[in-house]
């Protein structure tokens, strides 16, 4: 696969691992090696990172580069103070900006979402944001000066899959940023689709850390992730309502029955 740039920075890996629900941290350990995966995310409330023997100790193992989020921030002013805070634990400007408007479907609150990302971007963040499939808001995630534009695929944990491909298309029309899946995938297929509708990558949380194998749905997403960006090269058929033969009937051999006289040899 040819490598993805955000920001300027390239990654041989598109798939992006969340590090939250893993049953411990071997099982995370062995989930990023066999993801291939080169950024995983962390939820800045859920660690200390300046603690030992703990995910930090993983992470840093493994060589993955740590993109915090602000999971679980309902307002632009709490997701801000978080990304400040990450900033000064992980020596890091990237940031996954997550703005919640709904405790239910964990679905982003758009107008505190954008303030933030502005105030963020203003402030020399590199700011991935975590928003609907609404291709409107991903333009107005751009004009801020957004570095990829991270639509959901269905609610975060959801395992849905894809509920919208249209919007997706509009997207990736729309915009020249990295677009990334970011909720919604319950399994593999679902990363091939997310390719072959023209995502430049695909972050995944609770498909893998809550798969009965982690390890094992970590590595067959990875590959998934790697067929759909073959597929969507090579090229797919143009889909029909009616059935077209893959074998042309010009040639093929005619057969008459002898109780059809009209259609009988003349002597």
């Amino acid at each position: 696969m040819t490598p993805m740039r955000i920001a300027g920075h390239e990654f041989t890996s598109r798939l992006i691992l969340g590090t939250g629900g893993f049953p411990r941290l071997g099982t995370l350990d062995e989930a990023i090696r066999a993801s291939g995966t080169e950024m995983v995310t962390v939820a800045l409330r859920r660690i200390d990172a300046a603690a030992r023997g703990s995910l930090v100790d993983v992470l840093d193992a493994c060589g993955v580069r740590v993109l915090p989020n602000t999971a679980g921030c309902f307002t632009a002013r709490d997701a801000v103070l978080t990304a400040k805070l990450a900033r000064d634990a992980f020596e890091t400007e990237w940031v996954k900006l997550e703005v919640i408007g709904d405790e239910r479907t964990l679905l982003p609150d758009a107008v505190e979402l954008v303030a933030a990302a502005e105030q963020l971007v203003d402030d020399g963040f590199i700011v991935l944001p975590y928003t609907t499939d609404d291709p409107v808001l991903a333009r107005r995630l751009e004009d801020v000066g957004c570095a990829a534009i991270m639509p959901l695929g269905s609610p975060i944990g959801s395992g849905m899959g894809i509920n919208n491909a249209y919007n997706l298309r509009l997207i990736r029309e729309g915009t020249a940023l990295p677009v990334i899946l970011d909720a919604g995938v319950g399994t593999a297929s679902d990363a091939v689709l997310a390719m072959e509708l023209g995502c430049d990558a695909v972050l995944c949380a609770s498909a893998i850390s809550r798969a009965e194998d982690p390890v094992a749905m970590a590595r067959a997403i990875r590959l998934a992730i790697e067929a759909g960006v073959l597929a969507r090269g090579a090229g797919r058929i143009p889909q029909r309502r009616y059935a077209e033969a893959s074998t042309q009937h010009e040639g093929a051999p005619e057969f008459v029955h002898p109780s059809d006289p009209a259609r009988a040899p003349q002597a």
